[in-house]
Order: structure tokens, then sequence, then C-alpha cells
């Protein structure tokens, strides 16, 4: 047909059948926590004292290790979760968990460990090492490096972990001085992250690092400040968008789809491609030394609607 009748075709098409056209989404774009029960642990690192109930403002536990050592271990959550409120101030290394083990949430259940005074109110002078935790929810704290600590550690490791939302987090390797950890986001064998409004950076290698991670998004977060890429998913990571982010400072590139993997790392089925059904869509990459981004042992993976300027 001629120019004519393909608009009036198309015209036509989007009256009809508007979801033959329409553009893919994506719903829910953030993760949805809905309104699970909740009983609140408050902290407060000034004031408090691990001798108090923490079930009040005013009888507030000083250290988050012993908010979390009160939620039962191993137990799936079902009558009602907890929310550990942080009240603002600075929590020292030794007032945080030295390993965050086996707290098993649920939807309606979930554990919450979050800033009650909104981000940038409460800043961890420590790493946060998490396995096997469940419906976890971490958001609007500072994880933070002090000179000389924590080098060659992850500010946040997630190891076999399902359903993590992490929103409104700075998570930040560098010490003023050089890049503390190797990674400042490290996951491995898990299901279902969620990353939102972060700021992740300060890397020795990459600024976060996917290991067969499967289900999920990364969305509207800052990524940089890395010696390597800023950002890949690999072994066997699956089913991921990556959308709405900003990358910049990488001395080798920005992000890459797909690396290098050994079997003994990957989850099966997942064991055929580094990466399969990847979406990275409307993200803005800047200041990479080599590429931009990239593919490498991948399947199914989409590029669209990025801005890449200064890569290369």
């Amino acid at each position: 047909p001629d120019m004519s009748m393909r608009s009036f075709l198309c015209i036509l098409l989007s009256l009809v059948a508007p979801g033959l056209v329409r553009a893919q989404t994506f719903d829910p774009p953030r993760f949805d926590i809905g309104q699970p029960v909740l009983s609140n642990l408050w902290v407060n690192p000034v004031t408090g004292s691990d001798a108090a109930s923490g079930t009040a403002s005013n009888q507030a536990l000083r250290t988050l290790a012993e908010a979390w050592a009160r939620i039962p271990q191993g137990v799936t959550l079902t009558n009602h979760g907890y929310r550990i409120y942080l009240l603002p101030g600075d929590y020292a290394e030794s007032a945080l968990p030295v390993y965050w083990e086996s707290r098993h949430g649920s939807l309606q259940a979930p554990v919450v460990v979050q800033a009650h005074s909104g981000p940038g109110t409460v800043r961890l002078h420590g790493y946060l090492n998490i396995y096997d935790c469940r419906y976890l929810y971490l958001i609007d704290f500072n994880a933070v490096t002090d000179p000389g600590y924590g080098g060659g550690g992850d500010v946040l490791h997630l190891a076999e972990c399902r359903n993590v939302l992490v929103r409104g987090a700075t998570l930040n390797g560098f010490d003023g001085a050089v890049n503390q950890p190797q990674e400042t986001v490290k996951a491995n064998q898990c299901q279902y992250l969620y990353f939102e409004e972060c700021d992740i950076g300060g890397a020795e290698q990459n600024a976060v690092d996917f290991v067969a991670v499967q289900y999920g998004h990364v969305v509207n977060c800052r990524i940089h400040d890395a010696e390597d890429w800023i950002m890949y998913v690999k072994g066997g990571s699956a089913q991921l968008r990556i959308e709405g982010n900003e990358f910049y400072r990488g001395r080798v590139g920005g992000f890459t789809a797909g690396q290098g993997t050994g079997f003994e790392y990957m989850v099966n089925p997942w064991l055929h491609h580094e990466a399969s059904d990847i979406k990275f869509i409307n993200n803005v990459i800047h200041h990479t030394a080599i590429a931009g981004f990239g593919v490498n042992g991948g399947y199914n993976i989409l590029f669209a609607y990025n801005t890449l300027y200064r890569v290369g």
C-alpha cells in the first residue's frame, strides 16, 4: 500500500487493537511492599540500652546486633514481621551483626531494617554480610567505609537470599583515599533482588557484581567509581531489569551482561549462558575507559533507549 494507506492502517490498528502496538511495560515499576504486619524494634546508638525492651523509642536498644538477635532464626514468620527502626546517628562496627543469617520473613511478615528519619540520617560503619535471608528489606541508611577499613570485602554481600529489597541506601566503599572493597555490592546464588533509588560506588573491582542471580531489578540508582566494570550480571543470571540508572567512572567499562564464570558457581537450570533475559533500558553511561555496555555469552539480551557519552 501507499503511504496514505499505511498511515490509515496504523491508525486503525491502534484504535481496534491498542495492546498490539503498545510498548512493553513493567508493572509494578517498583517493588510493592504492601501492608505487612510488623512489630517495631527501636535502636538508638546514643541513649539506648541493650537491656531495654526495644518496643518503643524511649525504650530503644543500643545496638543493631541486639535487635537482629531478637528476631527468630530459621523460622518462617507468618503472624507478624519485624521492623528495626534505626534512630539517627553513627553505628560502630561493634554495634552491627557480625553475620546476618537465616531470618526468614514472608510477604505478609517481612524483616525490615530502616532509618526512621529517612535517608542520610543513619550511618553504619561496617560491612553487611547476609546469608540465607528471605523477605528482607533494607531501607534508607548509609553503609560507609572508614579510612583503612574493609580491604577486600564487600560493603553489602548477599548469598543464597530470596526476596531482598534495598531502597534509598547509600553503599560507599571509598574511604577518602582509596576504594577499599573488592565489590561494593556482591550477590551470588540469589533470587528476587530489588535495588531502588540507591547510590552504590567505590570498588577496587566492580561496584555491582551479580553471580547466578535470577529475577528482580535495579532501577533509578547511581552506580559508579569502579576499577573494573561498574556492573555486571553473570554466572547464569537471568530475568533482570536494569532501568533508569546512571553509570559512571568505570576504569574498564559500564555494564555487561555475562562475563566468565565456572560451573561451580552456576545454578541449575541456568547453565547454558552467562546471562539471559536481561533488559537494559533507559540508562545513562558516561566516563568509562572502554565499552559503555556489552554482552559476553548472553542470550535474549535487550539494550534500548540508553544514552552513552565519554565512553571508550
